[in-house]
């Protein structure tokens, strides 16, 4: 194997085992809603190596940590989303990690995966009505947004200097 390829697949292994360890710690909001911090690993697999990567790093994520640790009946739903999630990082971050384009994908992943997907799965899976599921997560991702962003711009930056370094 070739030195960056090592190095690729190492820093997405530590990656994957960080986005795990993220995965046991949650804040619930109510028996739908919950906080997380799981999205950061994905996101800087996703900045690092692009969408393909970011997408497989958030599958495995969400697989392992329903392995590890499950916290209710397992729904490939939220698999998907969890790949979508990486996909949406490693599009808009891969080139630029400036504040316009964080709070693009950030937006993005919030509107699509946790306004849309995940209700939509919530619905499936438990049989609530759509309309509720929003409306009860929309509080949620109005308070997380900046505080996402935030998050992204202070652990990105030094992602980025790793990549220039090492990659």
């Amino acid at each position: 194997m070739q030195k960056k390829a090592i190095q690729r697949l190492t820093i997405s292994a530590m990656l994957l085992a960080i986005s795990v360890i993220f995965g046991f710690f949650k804040i619930p909001l109510s028996q739908v809603s919950e906080i997380r911090l799981q999205f950061l690993p994905v996101a800087i697999e996703g900045m690092l190596f692009g969408p393909l990567y970011g997408g497989i790093l958030g599958g495995l994520s969400d697989i392992l940590c329903y392995i590890v640790r499950p916290t209710g009946p397992f729904f490939p739903g939220f698999t998907v989303s969890a790949i979508i999630q990486g996909v949406i990082y490693g599009l808009i971050l891969k080139k630029d990690q400036s504040l316009g384009r964080i709070l693009i994908a950030q937006a993005l992943d919030t509107v699509i995966v946790s306004l849309i997907l995940n209700p939509v799965w919530l619905m499936i899976l438990y049989g609530n009505a759509f309309i509720p599921l929003f409306l009860s997560r929309l509080v949620k991702v109005l308070i997380m947004y900046p505080v996402n962003v935030a998050l992204l711009a202070a652990v990105l930056r030094p992602a980025a200097r790793l990549r220039e370094k090492y990659l």
